[in-house]
Order: structure tokens, then C-alpha cells, then sequence
């Protein structure tokens, strides 16, 4: 069974979720690791859950950027192993250097808490093997620096994966939500996933849009990606 690993730095707190998620939706073996015990030889893919790491201190994401964890991400990326980040985990893959571009304070200065629904772009990779063209689907964000930022729009939208707001709620360019490496392989996203991926999780008009990443890395896990 393919081993998935939940990443867990001081101040996370959505890796219980993320875990059963892993567990219920790909159908794989997930633990979640101390990001001192990560060692990514060990694992299949990794997840970085959603949290306030080091408690956001200098800006979300930077101290935990100097985890020796990061180190081991980087290789895992090089070796072609599916990482996901959401959001504190996309500002962590962000501030490392694995993704491109800025996480920056929400335009208004407030934390934004609500569902949202986003459009798949470019889909192709572990995360998104279910996705096609211009699908929409609706998870929800919680975050306080959020807005995404890059200063040249099209090396993100042109020949990578992203995912876009349909309803920008933190004023990130382009309404970007997400973005991945050019083979898919890395995707941070700042909405959350494991929030949308049972039918009591969502209001109204919304549904289990998360489901699909879930269900994308199991089938990519198993076909041997």
C-alpha cells in the first residue's frame, strides 16, 4: 500500500484531518511525521497541512522554510515525488523555494474564512489526474496572508497547473488559489481540501470539491507514479 506522510511542524493543526482524508479518500497508508523524523526516501508523497507553523512569526510559512524537512522536500522533489501544501503548507513550499511567488497579507488586512468555489487550469500531475479543463469545485479557506503574488503572471498561468478563485476573496493576482510545478508533481493551494471531502462539511450550494485530490493521488500512487 502506498505510504503517504502528513507533515507536521509546530503550530499545525489540520493534520488530523488531512490524515483520515489520505486514509479514507486514496486509499493509502498516511502518518503523520514530526517534521525532525521526516525523511522523504521513506514515503510515497507528502502533505504539508494547513496551520499557523512557528505561529506565523516574521511572516506565515519563513521559519518553518528553514526546517531540515525542507531540505528533504527538496530532495523529494527532485525525485519526482508528489508533495502537496495547503495552505500554511503552500506558504511553507512558497517561502522554501519549491514553488513560485509571494504569499502577502489579504488585501484589507483581515482574516477571510468562507467557501469558495475555483477553476483547474492545466491539470495534469498526481494531484489533479482526475481533473480536466475548467473544472469548478468549492472547498473553503481560512488564512490572514493568503493574497498570492508573482511578478510575471504568465510563467504561472501559461505552462503550469494553477488553480483559480471564481470569487477572490483575499485580492491574490489573477485570483490565483494555487499553483504546481510544471509536471504537477508539487501543487500548493490555499484552499483547504480536507475541509471538503464529506457531505456534512459543506453549506449550501457547495460541495465535496476536495474529494477529487484525494482521490487523484491514490490513483497516481497506485499506477506508480
Amino acid at each position: 500500500m502506498p505510504r503517504v506522510a502528513v507533515v507536521k511542524f509546530p503550530g499545525t493543526n489540520c493534520e488530523e484531518e488531512t490524515a483520515l482524508a489520505l486514509r479514507t479518500h486514496s486509499g493509502v497508508e498516511a502518518k503523520i511525521v514530526w517534521h525532525l523524523d521526516y525523511r522523504w526516501r521513506d514515503w510515497d508523497a507528502a502533505v504539508i497541512p494547513g496551520g499557523f507553523s512557528y505561529g506565523d512569526y516574521g511572516r506565515a510559512g519563513l521559519i518553518a522554510s528553514w526546517s531540515p524537512a525542507v531540505g528533504e522536500l527538496r530532495e523529494a522533489a527532485d525525485n519526482n515525488v508528489p508533495i502537496l501544501g495547503v495552505c500554511n503548507g503552500f506558504q511553507i513550499l512558497v517561502e522554501a523555494g519549491l514553488l513560485p511567488g509571494a504569499l502577502l497579507p489579504n488585501a484589507g488586512g483581515r482574516f477571510v474564512a468562507r467557501w469558495v468555489h475555483v477553476r483547474v487550469h492545466n491539470p495534469r500531475g498526481p494531484w489533479l489526474l482526475k481533473a480536466r479543463e475548467g473544472d469548478v469545485y468549492s472547498m473553503p479557506v481560512a488564512h490572514a496572508e493568503g493574497r498570492y503574488h508573482v511578478d510575471d503572471v504568465s510563467s504561472v498561468t501559461a505552462d503550469r497547473p494553477w488553480i483559480e478563485y471564481l470569487e477572490n476573496p483575499n485580492g491574490s493576482i489573477a485570483s490565483i488559489a494555487g499553483v504546481a510545478s510544471a509536471d504537477g508533481a508539487v501543487l500548493g493551494m490555499m484552499p483547504h481540501p480536507e475541509r471538503a471531502v464529506w457531505p456534512w462539511q459543506p453549506p449550501p450550494g457547495h460541495g465535496t470539491g476536495g474529494k477529487m485530490l484525494f482521490e487523484s493521488i491514490g490513483l497516481a500512487l497506485k499506477r506508480g507514479w
